[in-house]
């Protein structure tokens, strides 16, 4: 409420009382993660109300966002800054893949940079803005960018039109990712009229230049209708789709009137496909980024010594063991001594590649308790990342034993 209020008193066009005061109307929405529901939900509008504000027309609860199904944690390295972001990839990936996740219900949110790069890749550059990309060109070079006196398919832009209603439905009920979804399928729906109109065939033939011209225009008017529906989503993109189309902002009830005998400017590449290496790119800046953090909150090891070496208690504290229970094990294909082990900590779950592979059969561990040491920076294999180590006793003759605790123990117990 105080940076709002700051904003009105440099912004005159605003009003802080239309928005708080306790008789107004104006829709407010909240929006917070689900670890203070209790604090927003039930405190924070009693304090309102006592201090004769209003309260929020509703209230909206996210989940925690995850980066490749691992909590964002600085220490363990799986924290990655905005700015980091914003160094390699372009915001509106981001936003875009956020919608296609984003729904009415209280639920994480994963990261997944194989998922984020094939939904960027596949929707937005091979669908949606393929879309522009094809028709674009025959307008420019046949007909001086003049789109066509007539929409020749108006039924096909009456159902982009009427299906915006929908879609407006699905935003109001912040289900982003239906949203998403039903643009989607429009997009696909588009690229298929122009597939089976084939123009890249007919403007060989002089007779069908027009037909050509008629093709690409009704294709750039469902792309237009597409980005009126993106643009909450993707508003950069929406300034530079409105510049080639040369006309002014688009509003929600331009879905409604096609855009004929209007001249465009050239098309030019919008949205570009990722490239991996951006991805590895991104994680790497990531990782030296957080390398003085966990730097900090591992300590070093250093050079064993021949004769044994005494720590302090303060020293033994900063070890974090922790009760965990094997929910599955797996061979390590290329690894003669390691398993895959995914271990549940009570409030999260971990993967840790242990060296006991001599000594135990996978599918025997599942179900067993083990102790892990929990703040063991994460290691990069080149089977995955390693999250942990499995404590386990060993002897030239005996063999390996990992360490369990008695029965009644229960995940996430510390060791003390």
């Amino acid at each position: 409420m105080a940076s709002f209020k700051n904003l009105c008193d440099k912004r005159p066009e605003l009003s802080f009382s239309d928005y708080w005061e306790k008789e107004d109307s104006t829709e407010l929405i909240h929006f917070i993660g689900k670890d203070i529901i209790y604090f927003h939900a039930l405190f924070w509008p009693a304090m309102l109300h006592g201090a004769h504000y209003r309260t929020p027309s509703q209230i909206y609860v996210n989940g925690f966002l995850t980066i490749d199904g691992q909590k964002m944690s600085k220490s363990r390295g799986t924290f990655i800054k905005a700015r980091t972001y914003l160094n390699h990839l372009q915001p509106e990936y981001l936003r875009y893949y956020f919608a296609t996740k984003l729904s009415d219900r209280i639920e994480d949110i994963d990261i997944n940079f194989d998922d984020f790069t094939q939904r960027i890749n596949s929707d937005l550059v091979g669908k949606f803005i393929n879309i522009a990309s094809r028709c674009a060109s025959f307008i420019e070079r046949h007909f001086d960018g003049m789109l066509a006196h007539t929409c020749v398919e108006p039924k096909i832009f009456n159902d982009f039109a009427i299906a915006g209603d929908t879609i407006a439905a699905h935003y109001q009920k912040l289900e982003y990712s239906q949203a998403m979804r039903a643009i989607m399928t429009l997009a696909d729906q588009a690229n298929q009229y122009i597939d089976e109109k084939k123009p890249w065939a007919l403007i060989k033939n002089p007779d069908q230049r027009h037909a050509v011209q008629d093709i690409c225009s009704v294709g750039l008017n469902l792309f237009r209708v597409l980005m009126i529906y993106l643009k909450p989503v993707l508003p950069d993109t929406a300034a530079h789709v409105e510049a080639f189309f040369n006309i002014p902002p688009l509003t929600f009830y331009d879905k409604n009137v096609p855009l004929i005998h209007h001249r465009i400017n050239n098309f030019k590449p919008l949205i570009n496909r990722i490239d991996p290496k951006q991805i590895e790119a991104l994680k790497m800046s990531a990782q030296e980024e957080m390398k003085p953090i966990i730097a900090n909150a591992t300590p070093t090891t250093e050079t064993k010594s021949a004769e044994p070496t005494h720590i302090s208690i303060d020293d033994f504290n900063k070890i974090d063991l922790r009760v965990a229970t094997i929910i599955e094990a797996s061979a390590v294909e290329g690894a003669d001594k390691l398993l895959k082990l995914k271990v549940d900590l009570g409030n999260e779950t971990r993967q840790i590649f242990a060296g006991i592979k001599s000594a135990y059969d996978p599918e025997k561990l599942i179900g067993r308790q083990v102790v892990i040491v929990a703040n063991l920076a994460p290691r990069k294999m080149r089977f995955g990342v390693s999250e942990g180590m499995v404590l386990a006793a060993s002897g030239s003759e005996a063999g390996l034993f990992v360490i369990s605790p008695d029965d009644g123990a229960e995940s996430g117990m510390q060791v003390k």
